[in-house]
Parts: structure tokens; C-alpha cells; sequence
């Protein structure tokens, strides 16, 4: 046990539950302790034997605790939560704002430079896995264009985002790919399509009692970064029917790169991933990376790092001798 990478979790919803399964099924973590910013007594865990905590005791474990995995919301929690655990832990987290990333990597590294710790971050499958496989693709097919399409599943993020517009009780947003952009993609057609004209987005919302639905659909709609440029749909139902037909997390997508090698051949590269669960698949990414914080923490890298700056290696449980023997 003593081997063990230790890591805390920092904030228990969806993803932070996730997380939790995920460390279980990994043979070199162990979970110390879960901090929230909840009543710990309400808050209930996978594993009894797990520590929770008010997230103010989590100073108090800067040496018991290798890496902290942060699992909230990209849209107010984790551009003040990140930077703050920066200070005194390697950190990983799903910061999934992409037009805000930029800016947000400066204010991590910044803080993980000048303590000496290792933050990971926007880890997940996008941003992450499909952002590795877009710059694969790019690479090895210079010649050609990339189309990302999301869904159908529901996000995460946009969820997020809906259920903080006044007047919104609850609310879920599915992100749905069009078949016939998807189709001509895959035959080497390389239509001339916007991101919005990929998708179209989907709102199920239940309002506050007596709230105003008309205000709420248009603030939805013209949300900046989130939905003003795509065709969205609002519809208002009621609390049992979100739990009835809404409850579980179902995502996926493709990343696909159509390019043309030498005389002309084309050459389709995809990834795809169907997901049950969104968060629990999110959470496994972000925990393989925590061990990836880890190690190169224990090599003297300090400061933000991206999935970029991450060698495959550093996120498998196997050395880099049985990564050569069983898989190359």
C-alpha cells in the first residue's frame, strides 16, 4: 500500500463520484479522502471507508495527498479552485471552456511554476482525447480538413450552464451531430461546414415556479460560447419527467480527419467513442492523467501542462519496459 500514488478529490458531484470508481479500478491509487464544500455528513460516497471533508480542511494534507483531482464546473468553480490548489498540490481537472483555455493555463501555471507542483489540465475526452487525435490526424495528414462532431449524448458542460440561468430549477442539453454532414465526411467529401451547422443542441428545462419561460429560453439561446451560434431548442418540462427520461449520461462522438497522400489517395483517420456515461468516462481520463501529474512531478516538472505535453506512457500503470515488451 505504501507505494501507492495517494489522491484527494475536490468537490463530489457526477464526475467527482466518477472519479471515485474510476481510482478503485486503478492497482497503483488509493483514494484518501474526498473534500466538499457541502456539509460533509451529506455527503454520501461510493466507499464508506472514504474520508469526507469540508474542502477548507484540504490544506491540512499537503503531505498526505500526491495529486488532487478537481471536479467542478468549468464555468465558475474550477477558475478559482484550480490556481488556489495549485499552490499547494499536483492537480488535474476537466476545464472544458475551449475559447477560454488560453487564458486559463496562464493563471494555472503561473501559481504551479512558482510552488514547484505539476497541473494538468482540461484533461477528459474533449478537451483531451480528441484534441490528441485532431493534431495526430493533422500531422500525419497535412493535406485535408478535420471534423469534430459531438453527441448524440448529453453535455456536461452546457447542463451546467443552463442550470445557472435564473429561473432554471433543472436542465439537461443534448448536443446532436447531423448524419448527412457525418456521412459525407466519411466518403472524402470534405463539405465546407461550420461547427454549428454540424450539430444542433437540445434543452430540456424545468423552470422555477412562477418564473419567466420566454426570458429563460432567449438567455439560453444567446448564450455567448455556449449556444448563440447554433440552432437550439427549448423545451420546458417537469421535474419527474427530467428524472424519468433524463437521468442518464449518455455521450460520444467522432473526430475525423479526411486528407489526400501522394497522387491524390485518399486516407480517412477516425476516433469514436460511444459512452454510456459521460462522467464516469471523463472522470477515468482525468485519473489516468493524475498518474501521469505524478510522475512527472516526481521528474521536477512543475508548472501547467496540457494532454499535449503528456507521452502515452506516463498515463498507463505499466513501466516503460512492459509498455515496449506487450504493446508496441
Amino acid at each position: 500500500m505504501g507505494n501507492k500514488i495517494k489522491v484527494g478529490i475536490v468537490g463530489y458531484g457526477n464526475l467527482g463520484r466518477g472519479a471515485e470508481a474510476s481510482i478503485k479500478q486503478q492497482p497503483d491509487m488509493e483514494l484518501v479522502a474526498v473534500f466538499s464544500r457541502r456539509d460533509p455528513s451529506s455527503v454520501h460516497v461510493i466507499d464508506p471507508n472514504v474520508k469526507v471533508l469540508h474542502i477548507d480542511e484540504a490544506t491540512d494534507y499537503q503531505d498526505k495527498i500526491d495529486v488532487m483531482i478537481l471536479c467542478g464546473g468549468s464555468a465558475t468553480d474550477l477558475p478559482e479552485q484550480v490556481p488556489a490548489f495549485a499552490e499547494m498540490f499536483n492537480t488535474v481537472d476537466s476545464y472544458d471552456t475551449h475559447a477560454k483555455i488560453p487564458e486559463y493555463f496562464a493563471s494555472v501555471d503561473k501559481v504551479a511554476q512558482a510552488s514547484g507542483k505539476t497541473s494538468i489540465i482540461s484533461v477528459g475526452w474533449d478537451p483531451g482525447m480528441f484534441s490528441i487525435n485532431r493534431v495526430m490526424s493533422e500531422a500525419l495528414l497535412p493535406e485535408g480538413e478535420t471534423y469534430t462532431f459531438w453527441g448524440k449524448g448529453l453535455s456536461q458542460g452546457h447542463s451546467d450552464a443552463v442550470r445557472r440561468v435564473e429561473g432554471v430549477k433543472n436542465g439537461v442539453q443534448y448536443t446532436i451531430p447531423s448524419e448527412k454532414v457525418i456521412e459525407q465526411v466519411r466518403n472524402g467529401e470534405n463539405p465546407a461546414v461550420s461547427k454549428a451547422d454540424r450539430h444542433v443542441r437540445t434543452c430540456y428545462i424545468v423552470a422555477e415556479e412562477g418564473a419567466d419561460t420566454a426570458k429563460i429560453e432567449q438567455e439560453i439561446k444567446t448564450m455567448p460560447n455556449y449556444f448563440d451560434e447554433y440552432e437550439t431548442t427549448v423545451h420546458f418540462i417537469t421535474e419527474a419527467e427530467l428524472k424519468q427520461d433524463h437521468s442518464a449520461m449518455p455521450h460520444g462522438g467522432f473526430v475525423i480527419r479526411s486528407g489526400k497522400t501522394g497522387a491524390g489517395n485518399d486516407q480517412i483517420v477516425e476516433y469514436s467513442l460511444n459512452l454510456e456515461s459521460n462522467p464516469e468516462f471523463t472522470a477515468s481520463v482525468v485519473t489516468a492523467y493524475a498518474r501521469a501529474a505524478y510522475r512527472l512531478h516526481q521528474e521536477g516538472q512543475k508548472g501547467a501542462k496540457t494532454v499535449y505535453d503528456v507521452a502515452p506512457g506516463y498515463i498507463s500503470p505499466k513501466t516503460a519496459a512492459e509498455l515496449r515488451k506487450d504493446y508496441l
